[in-house]
This record gives C-alpha cells, structure tokens and sequence, in this order.
C-alpha cells in the first residue's frame, strides 16, 4: 500500500499482519481520490475504522488541512501513527483510539466535517448505525460528504429516511463507495 499522490506521493505505508483489517487497495483509492481529489485542498477529513490509516493519510497528502483518524483496535493506530510520522503527516492529524460511536460523541461540538469516509467491518449494520448518529449530528452541514465502503450487497435503502440521498456509487469487484449528503441540499446553477 502506497500514497497516490500529493506531498508523500509514493511513500509506502504499513499494514496491519492478519486478516483484522482490509486495507483499500491502491486501485479503488486512485479512483475514490480521482472524483474527491479537486475538494481536498485545505479540507478536514474524518477516517472512521481508519485500519492502517491509508485514507486519511491519502487526504492529508493532497492537501486536507485536517484529518482524524478513528480505530479501535490499539495494533492498528500504532500502525497509522507510524504511517503518519513516515509521511511527516503526523502535525495536521488527530488519532483516536477509541470506538467509532465514542469517538463521534467526544468530536460532537468540536468540529465540522468536510468529508467523512467510513471502512467498517462489512455487513455487520456498522454504517447503518453510523448513519444514524450522523443524521442528528453537528458534525455534518449541509456540504458534507459522506463516504462508507461496503460490500456490494450492503443495502442502503433506508438513507432517504435519515435525510441523505445518494448521490453516487461506484462499484468496484467485490465492494463499492456510496456518497450520501444531507438531502435538501440547495443546487447552485
């Protein structure tokens, strides 16, 4: 796993050993950065169940003004630690090692998300609850981009209810990126 592009452009980075975490591979976090790469510049990023933190760390190379990187498990955030001061990122990053829903709660009040991309455990309803949250949240105004991961299968039928709408998806093999926003957003022409 490698940085794409940006100020650690090809730097590799490291992974977690085992079958804990799912790194995005370079492939799908080309194209993910190819249709969110022109709104990064001086962004602030949100990596929920960030794993080795390449997501964030892919932000923050092209130029987000800020990332926080969420992960529960102690292993992994020793890894985007790592990963961070390697890419001399370290200075423009937050890391919490914490749960995701504890994480949200502390960040409450604190900040206000440009992008918030999500890599959960797949089809454990883990977005779904996520979502939830973010539906009432200040994290989130009216721009805000969200972005989950999922397996293809994940249903995201119940979005319009929580007052998003997706607005893309792309599907890659064997997962795909859904982008929600706030519905009601104001189109400018």
């Amino acid at each position: 796993m490698r940085v794409i592009a940006g100020s650690a452009k090809r730097l590799q980075l490291k992974t977690l050993e085992g079958m804990d975490t799912r790194p995005t591979t370079d492939r799908i976090k080309e194209t993910l950065f190819n249709m969110i790469g022109p709104s990064m510049y001086d962004c602030i990023f949100l990596d929920l169940f960030s794993g080795s933190g390449g997501i964030g760390i892919e932000a923050l190379s092209r130029g987000a003004r800020e990332a926080v990187f969420v992960e529960n498990n102690p292993k992994a955030m020793a890894c985007i630690k790592d990963n961070l001061k390697f890419t001399r990122l370290e200075g423009r990053a937050l890391t919490m090692t914490r749960d995701v829903m504890n994480a949200l709660y502390q960040l409450e009040g604190e900040k206000t998300f440009d992008f918030i991309f999500m890599d959960p455990p797949y089809d454990r309803g883990l977005e779904k609850t996520v979502l939830e949250y973010l539906a009432g949240s200040e994290l989130v105004y009216e721009d805000t981009v969200i972005i989950v991961e999922a397996s293809k299968e994940t249903d995201f039928s119940y979005a319009e209810s929580l007052g998003f709408v997706i607005t893309r998806e792309k599907i890659y093999k064997t997962n795909k990126h859904v982008f929600l926003e706030r519905a009601g957003k104001e189109e400018i022409c």
